[in-house]
């Protein structure tokens, strides 16, 4: 797990994490280690992710997106003037049937679950507003033990 971590950290353009990516990281890890079946594992074909759920992962569905991409998430709207996207941060799918992923908001900093985003590339302002919340993190953690 942690050279799948660490081979994640090396393709992703941030100099520091706030802790919820670096949990992020290694629920995405532990998912996909459990997608496919092991060599040594209880049964030939079937991983141990299906074995317990019953879900099958879709190839369509679920392997869309690559952790750490920047995507605008779709947001229910209405006729009035608020935001119809946000940007996010791609995390991992929730593995159910419809697709869904697991999204970092960059405005909040909490991890929500959408069906619908579109991919972009990722601009300097959310790099150095991941920088931000990772280094509010820091200052939050060292509060909370010092104060």
């Amino acid at each position: 797990m942690k050279e799948r971590i660490r081979a994640m950290v090396n393709q992703l353009p941030f100099k520091a994490y706030p802790h919820r990516l670096i949990v992020e990281m290694v629920y995405n890890v532990t998912f996909w280690l459990n997608v496919f079946p092991h060599n040594d594992g209880v049964h030939d074909v079937m991983s141990l992710r299906t074995i317990l759920t019953g879900l099958h992962i879709d190839h369509d569905k679920h392997c869309t997106l690559e952790f750490g991409t920047y995507v605008q998430i779709h947001e229910e709207h209405d006729n009035s003037m608020t935001s119809w996207t946000l940007g996010a941060i791609a995390l991992r799918p929730t593995g159910n049937t419809q697709g869904t992923h697991y999204f970092l908001n960059i405005n909040s900093g909490r991890r929500v679950a959408r069906n619908h985003w579109t991919a972009l590339p990722m601009p300097n302002e959310v790099i150095n507003t991941i920088h931000r919340l990772a280094a509010a993190n820091k200052n939050t953690q060292r509060h909370c033990i010092h104060g």
